[in-house]
């Protein structure tokens, strides 16, 4: 595998960045490594592991080097689509492999409903599939409230609203959203307003990502194997809830991976990473 080479793609209101770690010797099919908003700097690691194949990752419309550049306040997930089905026309011209997360989960499932014969094997890894939860509408009216939040705020009462939600276990309750969001300084957040907002998880894709509503008739009549994946320690929480609620409506079990919601990283939560398991994991899943 030869050192990333960086590129770009210009698409309708933004220049998406993505990095090719090339291995022209191998058969297998390219794999894409992406969340969203998670920028490509966050698979290094994980990229390291599958030197036998060529790999791409990038930054997301509207998060790191790829900034929207129309100033839209909003990124909706078709925009997200677009983007991966150029992307991966650009790269390969064979389906490819994708391993996508959070957000980039539900961009990659909206993907295969539209365009299937573009991926092999889709890993979808924790999709906050908030439409698919008996308590969609707390999670939406508290998503909504996430974002109202930062845009009265700031970053650091947005993102404390933001992580108050997605550590509760089991269903939100009824007035979650009204609730005052805890002090940023709890987080270690800031708490001085710098007066940006355009962050892309507070901001852009909030409400739009876990609001989406799924084609599941799509994603089941693809070709492509679609494999759901959850972090064995994201038990109740709102990512695991969602991983499990799109299993069932595809008719399949949750394959469990080490860790969290990012335990894909090199580095994660307390010092620890489990992200050489989580490769093993992910190899062991892309062979079928």
């Amino acid at each position: 595998m030869t050192e990333p080479t960086t590129h770009t793609l210009n698409m309708p209101g933004a220049v998406l960045h993505y990095d090719v770690r090339s291995h022209r010797a191998s058969g297998e099919p390219t794999l894409l490594l992406f969340g969203s908003p998670i920028e490509a700097a966050a698979f290094t690691a994980l990229a390291g592991h599958f030197t036998d194949r060529t790999v791409v990752t990038h930054d997301p419309r509207g998060a790191g080097r790829s900034k929207r550049t129309d100033g839209a306040p909003q990124t909706s997930v078709e925009e997200h689509v677009a983007d991966l089905h150029q992307l991966i026309t650009q790269v390969s011209r064979d389906p490819v492999d994708v391993f996508a997360t959070s957000g980039g989960a539900m961009n990659a499932l909206a993907l295969v409903a539209r365009h299937p014969d573009q991926v092999r094997i889709m890993v979808a890894h924790e999709p906050p599939a908030a439409q698919e939860l008996p308590d969609r509408a707390a999670v939406l009216a508290a998503c909504d409230a996430i974002k109202q939040t930062y845009l009265r705020e700031g970053y650091g009462p947005g993102m404390a609203k933001f992580i108050a939600l997605v550590s509760l276990l089991g269903p939100i309750p009824a007035g979650f959203a009204d609730q005052p969001a805890p002090d940023p300084a709890t987080f270690g957040l800031p708490t001085v307003d710098d007066g940006t907002r355009e962050d892309a998880l507070l901001c852009l894709n909030m409400p739009s990502c876990p609001a989406y509503r799924l084609d599941f008739t799509a994603l089941l009549a693809a070709p492509t194997r679609i494999v759901v994946a959850i972090g064995a320690e994201s038990g109740d929480a709102l990512p695991g809830r969602g991983a499990t609620a799109v299993a069932a409506r595809l008719g399949t079990t949750p394959v469990v991976f080490p860790g969290g919601h990012t335990g894909f990283r090199a580095t994660g939560p307390g010092g620890k990473s489990e992200a050489d398991q989580f490769a093993t994991t992910l190899r062991r899943v892309l062979a079928g």
